[in-house]
């Protein structure tokens, strides 16, 4: 389901639904939380959904005085579209510097996710960090409505409009066809479509755009092992799953600015992959670092 408004502009809404948490009653955990998973045009749910609702979760169970900087997730088994989720968080520890979480997804009583995370305290510190990568501007690349123009199909429609967020990649999609070559890397401008509701306060505006950032990094992070095996997500009998994810959070940024997120494969056997990507903001900051590994099983064409 795209999300647009009256005057026809696409909006982020469909991302701040995914992270609409609701309390409820804990039954494993010291405090838990219901979301929905949002509509995908595939049989299960995305699993940036999970990420984002889990990241949500534990940075509400956290004094504000620290931040997220880490977070590992385990995906268990397919989760329902547009079902609840009921996430138990447990607050493992609490120090001087830094707090510990451990979070667990429910669905029709079967754990489907696990995820731990750590806060900590910000200090001041040196600094370090590598050179952004040097590709054109975002303004000169396509939009994925733009590259899927005259495509029909539920597919199509989505990445076009349904996802909150504008992708360009360089050095092209892997949408219908692999465009720009079977190499080992790709990169992706990336801006919610319109701009993120400031929070209450800058600490909640900082979350609610590291909860962005966890939520986008999914939907392509396997790109780069699909384009060096020549394959296009619309390749006939394609099957990929997200299994394992860790992000690791460097600096603030806003999602409703331009982001650039590199990526590169790193391997891929016995039909699962690993790709690894960093997301700099427009100025060259890195903002975070993104590792996963995916099962990705071609179909009988490959």
């Amino acid at each position: 389901m795209n999300t647009v408004t009256m005057d026809g502009a696409l909006t982020a809404q469909t991302f701040l639904r995914a992270v609409d948490l609701a309390p409820v009653a804990p039954q494993a955990g010291d405090e838990a939380y219901e979301a929905t998973t949002q509509y995908v045009p595939w049989p299960k749910a995305y699993g940036g959904d999970m990420v984002a609702q889990a990241a949500a979760a534990m940075m509400r169970s956290v004094e504000a005085d620290r931040q997220l900087h880490s977070m590992h997730s385990y995906f268990m088994r397919p989760v329902d579209i547009g079902a609840a989720v009921r996430y138990e968080v447990e607050r493992l520890r609490d120090g001087r510097g830094y707090s510990t979480r451990s979070v667990r997804g429910y669905q029709g009583g079967k754990a489907v996710y696990a995820a731990m995370g750590s806060f900590h305290v910000p200090e001041d510190g040196p600094d370090y960090q590598p050179q952004m990568p040097a590709v054109v501007d975002p303004e000169s690349l396509r939009s994925a409505a733009e590259v899927l123009e005259g495509v029909d199909g539920p597919a199509a429609e989505y990445w076009s409009a349904g996802r909150s967020f504008d992708m360009r990649h360089v050095p092209g999609p892997v949408y219908v066809q692999v465009e720009g070559g079977q190499v080992p890397q790709q990169a992706i401008w990336v801006k919610a479509f319109d701009r993120l509701p400031d929070g209450p306060d800058a600490h909640s505006t900082a979350d609610l755009h590291r909860t962005a950032l966890a939520y986008v990094c999914d939907y392509t992070i396997l790109e780069p092992i699909l384009r060096v095996h020549g394959l296009a997500w619309a390749d006939e009998g394609l099957a990929t799953a997200s299994l394992d994810h860790a992000m690791w959070f460097h600096r603030e940024g806003r999602m409703d600015d331009w982001v650039l997120y590199a990526q590169e494969a790193v391997s891929g056997q016995h039909n699962r992959g690993l790709a690894t990507g960093r997301f700099f903001d427009r100025s060259g900051r890195l903002l975070a670092t993104v590792a996963q590994e995916g099962m990705i099983r071609a179909g009988r064409g490959h």
